[in-house]
């Protein structure tokens, strides 16, 4: 049987469950917005209780908390940052636009969990206060956004960027395994010019390599932290040493160049660096479709289809067609990077919520932002360890469709023009036969010339 006990706050009393180290207004934002369910991301809480953290050590430097209490918050922020409290953040995404609602879901916890430390009862605001200690020198409308581009940062540092040069250096080796592997090039779904299957695949490697490129170039803007700005930019309430040096230790934290914001009221009234960051993340997501798309098409088959490729067969694709294997990594990379769109959309969107001094859709940005990094970096992951590293190339179906290519003829306009090039294609495509059967059976050219003109 659950058990509650009472605490109050500003607006007065509720009843919170006896066992969570969570408090009165955490409570009323889970009773009063029940909206969809979904909590916000924990990556993010852990951003956020990173600046607390930072922040009780910095407060207490300043001479404005005392030692034992920094203390015990700093210990509480840190099993929140280890992950023993991850159950105490029940605050869903549709909430307040600025965050308060987990930004007050995570000081509750922390200063219940810090009295719990100092006085053996979780709960209460005292001896630790959760606006006074643990919101010292802070807002909200500053640390969410800080949170934000802490989390958002350090998950492409520590996972989207490691995956993303695992899936280069997957594509860049199928590259050069692939190098004398001729094939033919199409252009508008039609035959073009051959190439090498090793030249396809260094398109597909160059393309993640732009993307790291891309989502590394939105690191100066995401490094920004808008702490210190507190309500609307002015620091009002917070020392004026507060921000630069709880910067300092978040970036020695994370061995990230984390540095207080050129401008606070940017800082807090856009969300422009998180819409940049989700535009390079949307853009890594059409890469990766390109990819995945040509794959399955350069797979289809195995008899009906191209089949210039073999993908690893992974699970049995039918539950009607004995024997049939679908490309399962490609299809799920493709339903990866449409909700990546998707998620650009709603951040866009988000983005444009920023009125006056304030953007009111900070949740929402949290969610999808970090969801694109944490499925992108999946989906890089899977790609490579599961798909590309086990693919080989079928060098007779390549081989065999170069053969039966009209453009072919392309080979020939130097020495015959186009004309007559044309001419020789269009009399391959109605008889049926290929390009160099027509060549040396009419007696167009000597036999040796066409071995060179066709080897284009």
């Amino acid at each position: 049987m659950v058990t509650y006990r009472e605490e109050t706050d500003t607006m007065g009393v509720v009843r919170v469950p006896e066992d969570a180290y969570y408090g009165a207004q955490t409570q009323r934002a889970v009773d009063n917005i029940p909206i969809g369910g979904i909590r916000m991301p924990l990556a993010f809480v852990r951003a956020l209780a990173l600046i607390k953290r930072c922040g009780a050590e910095v407060n207490r430097r300043l001479g404005l908390l005392e030692p034992r209490l920094a203390e015990a918050v700093v210990s509480a922020a840190r099993e929140v940052l280890e992950g023993r409290l991850d159950d105490q953040f029940p605050v869903g995404v549709f909430q307040t636009g600025s965050g308060t609602s987990s930004n007050m879901n995570l000081n509750e916890v922390i200063a219940s969990r810090a009295n719990e430390i100092l006085t053996g009862r979780k709960g209460g605001r005292s001896p630790v206060h959760p606006n006074d200690h643990v919101n010292l020198g802070q807002s909200s409308n500053d640390a969410v956004p800080s949170a934000i581009h802490i989390a958002a940062l350090t998950a492409i540092h520590g996972r989207l960027i490691p995956a993303l040069r695992s899936l280069h250096r997957a594509l860049a080796g199928k590259a050069a395994e692939f190098a004398d592997v001729r094939k033919i090039g199409r252009t508008h779904l039609q035959d073009a010019v051959p190439m090498t299957l090793g030249q396809e695949f260094s398109g597909y490697a160059r393309q993640v390599e732009l993307a790291v490129e891309r989502v590394l170039a939105v690191e100066p803007r995401l490094a920004e932290l808008a702490l210190g700005g507190t309500a609307v930019g002015t620091g009002v309430n917070a020392h004026p040493d507060f921000a630069a040096e709880t910067i300092v230790l978040i970036a020695r934290e994370t061995g990230i160049g984390f540095r207080r914001a050129d401008n606070p009221f940017e800082a807090q009234a856009a969300r422009d660096a998180a819409v940049e960051a989700s535009a390079a993340l949307k853009t890594l997501a059409v890469s990766l479709t390109k990819i995945a798309n040509d794959l399955r098409w350069l797979g289809s088959g195995p008899r009906c289809g191209l089949g210039e490729i073999a993908l690893p067969s992974l699970q049995p694709g039918s539950s009607i067609m004995p024997g049939k294997v679908n490309p399962v990594v490609p299809e799920a990379v493709l339903q990866v990077a449409a909700q990546v769109i998707g998620n650009d959309t709603t951040v866009t969107i988000a983005g444009q919520s920023g009125s006056f001094e304030l953007n009111v859709m900070m949740p929402v940005i949290a969610y999808n932002l970090l969801q694109s990094v944490d499925l992108l970096t999946s989906a890089a992951e899977v790609l490579a360890e599961n798909c590309i590293e086990g693919i080989r190339a079928d060098r007779e179906a390549c081989a065999a469709f170069i053969e039966r290519s009209l453009a072919l003829v392309t080979g020939l306009v130097p020495r015959i023009g186009y004309d007559r090039a044309a001419a020789v294609a269009q009399r391959a495509y109605a008889s049926g036969r290929t390009v160099r059967a027509v060549l040396i059976e009419e007696k167009i050219l000597p036999v040796e010339e066409i071995d060179t003109l066709l080897n284009i």
